[in-house]
């Protein structure tokens, strides 16, 4: 076990009717300006938008909106945002959306309170922001992502073909109401899960101690994924399928699984700059990937790889594992195969060579990649 602090700074409310209980009296605690973000309309169809804003103005809270966040946020958003943030004097950012919505405005957050240019800090050069970032709640909309569990943030540069992890603002408070998740379309919602598992296993598959309690967690939250999304092929309402989901997101998220050990997330580093060049769907990009990559690594952790398929899938043998979540996704309906994603480039070897050359190699899961091992394996997934 290796050394940690764990402190949660994000209070959830969960359940029916969340926001319609708890978010006044929440909205108390803070001044009068707020930012309601959010992305693409959806929530003005399906009424969440006029619930929310209704809780607002009952609240006498001045609503400044920040609109049209996208899949992918970019640092131009981010940008956007914060300007917004500075020029209303916002007391609170309400994300309200999925992953991309709330992962923007955690940097909208801190980005609003410097004149320093938090890519350049972070990214460039490796520091961390400076001064007390905006408060920010969470009013999830799409689970699968965790984002609402803490301060971790995925930006794309357009102009460096980067997608890359920056950290900043936690939520204050995230209201997890799943039946804010019942109008998502059915692959948004089994690609978030997909996300919500490949999380577990990125954790899993990391290099630490025999035995480490992460691994019975990760076990659980796999299970619990695979089982729940089973249930949601045959009814992609079913409720309590959507509210298991729906925490084990925020389960994989919230740093339980992480505390005390090494992690693997080489997976999503490939799909971070597969996604920085064709702007595809997170999930379903990694659907495709994690097949490919546990086939070079499963010889290099064949007891871990034979216990997850012994627990999470019923199958004996490592290999017969990585066969067995291949056989889940194509059972899932998601992609298999590059061709299959929606990209706004056509995916060729050359641009699969730049986002090879351009992914960022871990030294945590069972062996650590090269750049010609990383084109090795997205060239198997065309």
């Amino acid at each position: 076990m290796e050394n940690f602090v764990y402190e949660y700074p994000t209070k959830v409310y969960f359940g029916k009717g969340a926001a319609k209980q708890h978010l006044a009296g929440i909205l108390a605690a803070y001044g009068p300006n707020v930012l309601l973000a959010y992305g693409g309309g959806s929530i003005k169809r399906n009424g969440i938008y006029d619930e929310i804003t209704g809780i607002l103005k009952e609240a006498g809270k001045t609503v400044t909106e920040f609109t049209g966040i996208m899949s992918n946020p970019t640092w131009e958003k981010v940008k956007e945002g914060a300007k917004l943030a500075r020029d209303n004097k916002i007391d609170l950012v309400l994300a309200v959306g999925g992953g991309s919505v709330i992962d923007c405005c955690k940097i909208v957050c801190a980005q609003a309170v410097t004149d320093e240019d938090l890519w350049e800090v972070e990214m460039v050069r490796h520091g961390a922001p400076a001064g007390k970032p905006i408060p920010l709640g969470a009013v999830v909309t799409a689970s699968g992502t965790g984002a609402e569990m803490n301060g971790g943030a995925v930006i794309t540069n357009e102009d460096a073909k980067i997608k890359g992890g920056m950290f900043a603002a936690a939520p204050r408070f995230a209201i997890l109401d799943p039946e804010y998740t019942m109008s998502l379309p059915r692959m948004q919602v089994l690609s978030g899960a997909f996300d919500t598992l490949s999380h577990a296993m990125e954790t899993y598959f990391g290099r630490s101690d025999r035995d480490n309690v992460s691994d019975e967690v990760a076990l659980a939250v796999m299970v619990s994924t695979v089982t729940n999304m089973r249930t949601l092929l045959k009814d992609i309402h079913d409720y309590t399928a959507r509210s298991n989901l729906m925490w084990t997101s925020a389960m994989a998220e919230n740093g339980i699984l992480k505390v005390g050990r090494i992690t693997d997330f080489e997976c999503h580093q490939m799909e971070h700059q597969l996604g920085a060049y064709t702007d595809c769907n997170h999930g379903q990009g990694l659907a495709v990937i994690h097949p490919a990559y546990y086939r070079h690594i499963v010889k290099d952790a064949p007891e871990k790889f034979a216990r997850l398929g012994q627990v999470v899938f019923g199958v004996d043998g490592a290999e017969a594992a990585v066969d067995a979540l291949a056989a889940f996704i194509l059972e899932c309906g998601l992609p298999t195969r590059l061709s299959q994603l929606h990209s706004k480039v056509e995916i060729t070897p050359e641009l699969l060579r730049q986002v090879a050359n351009s992914t960022n190699l871990l030294p945590n899961g069972p062996r650590q990649l090269t750049h010609d091992e990383v084109y090795e394996i997205l060239m198997e997934c065309i």
